[in-house]
């Protein structure tokens, strides 16, 4: 999974389609480090992780701020490191250079 995407298109839909291509499962111990460098951002399943990705890369604050509000979205903590280390959980993920969007995969 590449870290950088500087190459996305600015046209939503443009950027909707690659973002969505350039999705990919990882584990935990895959997703570690980038936990480790602080760049990970949980995206609750009541939402769209292509979508938040699209509107983090049009820098989309006042959307982002409500979805932080109401916790959909937010920065991956210890709390959440510890509950992965236990329970072992795959995620999709998109990354959005520099930060690295996850989603719990539902079984």
């Amino acid at each position: 999974m590449s870290d950088n995407n500087d190459d996305l298109p600015t046209n939503g839909d443009d950027l909707s389609q690659k973002l969505n291509f350039e999705t990919g499962r990882l584990s935990w111990p895959e997703l570690q480090r980038h936990f480790a460098r602080g760049i990970v951002i949980v995206v609750s399943s009541e939402l769209d992780l292509i979508e938040v990705a699209v509107k983090l890369k049009e820098d989309d604050k006042q959307l982002f701020e409500s979805w932080l509000s109401q916790n959909q979205v937010w920065r991956a903590n210890d709390h959440d490191a510890l509950q992965w280390q236990e329970s072992g959980p795959e995620f999709w993920s998109v990354v959005v250079a520099p930060w690295v969007l996850v989603q719990v995969v539902k079984n």
